[in-house]
Order: structure tokens, then sequence, then C-alpha cells
């Protein structure tokens, strides 16, 4: 029972994260650009930790017990208001004997005010610092 009923909430993220994916290409595509990666700044809380990486659209990355999922990113054009927004999903793993995934955030972040949206967790932070073409 409890692993049918994973398999469904699993599913339906994947249909909602579609259908935003896909009304969101079509409403910003005309002042938004399109990136291939978002640069994410990390904090470990407990050993002071941070460090950056770029994880590439549709792609992931791990940071401690966290796995980072990256589904979109954009950024206005220079002649604009800079901001960068990206949706992300970011799940816990666990750790040791303890390995269930657990989906902490997921939504949008923002780079120009990452107070309004962000991970709320008591060892981590992650923060939105760009998206990149490349």
């Amino acid at each position: 029972m409890g692993m049918k009923l994973f398999r469904l909430i699993s599913l339906l993220n994947i249909i909602i994260i579609a259908n935003q994916t896909i009304a969101v290409k079509h409403s910003v595509a005309s002042n938004w650009m399109v990136a291939q990666s978002a640069e994410l700044q990390l904090l470990d809380k407990i050993t002071a930790r941070i460090s950056t990486t770029i994880v590439p659209v549709g792609g992931g990355a791990e940071f401690g017990t966290l796995e980072l999922r990256v589904h979109y990113c954009a950024y206005r054009p220079p002649e604009e208001t800079p901001e960068n927004a990206a949706f992300i999903i970011i799940y816990d793993n666990g750790y040791g004997d303890r390995k269930l995934q657990q989906t902490l955030f997921s939504g949008w972040m923002f780079a120009s005010s990452p107070a309004i949206s962000g991970l709320e967790h008591p060892v981590y932070d992650v923060t939105l610092l760009s998206c990149n073409k490349e």
C-alpha cells in the first residue's frame, strides 16, 4: 500500500511539473531568456561550509543529504531589470539506515530576493545566484 501511494504521488508531481513548465515556457518566452544551467549557493549551517555548484537544467546535484533538481531556469535580458528565476525541487535523501527520500522544497527561487521563496531547513540553505546560457 505504501509503495503504491509513493508511486502515485511521484507520478502526480511529474504531471504537475510538466504542466507548470509548459505554461512557463509559453508565458515568459517574450521577455525572459531560457538558460541551460543554474548556479546555486549552498550553505551547511553546522560546518559553516559554503559552496557554489552549477546544476544543468533537467539535471541534479547532491549536497550533504540533499538532492537538488533544476527543472527550468531563465533570466532577463541585460537591458531590463536584472532577475534570475529557477524552478527547483529539493529532496532530503536521509543518511545511514534512514534513507527515505522526502521532498523539502518544490517551487520557484529568485536570485534578487532569496527570502521570498527559499528552502527552510535547520541544517542547509540553498540560494539561486544566477542562470547561465551554457
